[in-house]
């Protein structure tokens, strides 16, 4: 892909600003942990696996700022930071596992000294970001796998290198396709309220040269009506251990209508995004937008002054519509408890 979305360089978080896509490539250069944390609330990176590593640069600029030698202030500020950026969104389980892999890092190496301390946090924001580009490449693989040849695919919201730390999760099993020749034309939902999809998914494909089609999120029954559509590929916010699955605001629509119109419709996304901790997508809360994005969205009013609105970021699919998982270890298909749980035993050995 052409571009990184975020990276830690010179002790700072340096990220595109995705608020001004696609019509401005801007990098912000970040070093203020509420910096971070208001980029993240504003959507200015966003991606269930970036959330996840700007969370963990976020607890390194936090340990970095701390320029005393006093190990309960440092973990005292640690906790401070890390119960912030939690609260920047809750639907995307990525950022508090990341939050929680950095916590127990500084808790592992409490007997050290603060600045070991810090270099072990900076080992491991590193790591987690070498793993999701690691993640995003077997992912791809795998998912490729599923792509006939040739393929009409139609996806939702942003799932490709904006929103990861290489080249996506959705998008990235496309790009895959594409590099092994598979002849592809993928339909994209816009995706509202911010339509992720026309801003950054058209973007991402129309710089790989990949032919593709913007439609409105109410055009895709029509589209599966009258076009042959052989899958459709989306991402997740997170994976309940049945297999629900939340992802942006539509993606529920989508599957019904996949499932009317006999199309497969598969959720690509790290086993970091899977849930364990909890047993269905009612468990799941779901993040609430200003509703300004709807009445008013990028600077222009389209709703009365007043209007009355019901903003949710995210809905969940409940794992009946979903023919496949696809992670970085394999294909995941039902009975996804059977199948999920058996995911966990191997990973966690």
């Amino acid at each position: 892909m052409p571009v990184t979305t975020i990276e830690w360089i010179d002790n700072k978080v340096k990220l595109i600003d995705q608020t001004k896509l696609p019509a401005e490539l801007i990098h912000l250069h970040i070093d203020e942990v509420e910096t971070l944390g208001e980029a993240i609330k504003k959507l200015r990176v966003r991606g269930a696996p970036a959330i996840g590593i700007a969370a963990a640069f976020g607890v390194l600029l936090g340990a970095q700022k701390f320029r005393g030698e006093g190990k309960e202030e440092f973990f005292a500020e640690l906790a401070r930071v890390i119960s912030y950026l939690r609260g920047t969104r809750p639907t995307a389980v990525n950022l508090a596992w990341a939050l929680e892999r950095m916590r127990r890092t500084a808790e592992a190496h409490r007997h050290q000294t603060v600045v070991q301390i810090k270099k072990e946090l900076f080992n491991e924001a590193n790591k987690i970001f070498i793993e999701d580009q690691q993640t995003c490449r077997a992912l791809g693989r795998h998912g490729a796998e599923l792509i006939p040849n040739p393929a009409t695919i139609i996806t939702h919201c942003n799932t490709g290198a904006l929103a990861t730390a290489d080249f996506g999760t959705a998008l990235g099993v496309i790009f895959t396709a594409h590099a092994q020749g598979k002849k592809l034309h993928v339909f994209v939902d816009e995706t509202r309220p911010l339509l992720q999809g026309a801003r950054l998914n058209m973007w991402e494909l129309m710089q790989e040269n990949i032919p593709c089609t913007l439609i409105c999120d109410n055009m895709a029954a029509f589209v599966m009506q009258r076009q042959k559509i052989d899958c459709c590929i989306v991402g997740a916010d997170r994976i309940a251990r049945n297999g629900d699955t939340a992802n942006k605001i539509g993606t529920y629509s989508l599957a019904v209508n996949a499932q009317k119109h006999g199309v497969p419709f598969y959720v690509a996304a790290p086993i970091s995004t899977i849930d364990f901790n909890i047993s269905t997508g009612a468990e799941i809360p779901i993040e609430e937008r200003a509703a300004e994005e709807i009445t008013e969205g990028f600077g222009r009013r389209t709703a009365p002054f007043n209007a009355r609105v019901y903003s949710p970021a995210f809905d969940v699919t409940p794992n009946d519509l979903i023919a496949a998982i696809i992670t970085e270890a394999g294909v995941i298909r039902p009975p996804f408890v059977d199948n999920l749980s058996r995911l966990q035993m191997q990973t966690s050995q």
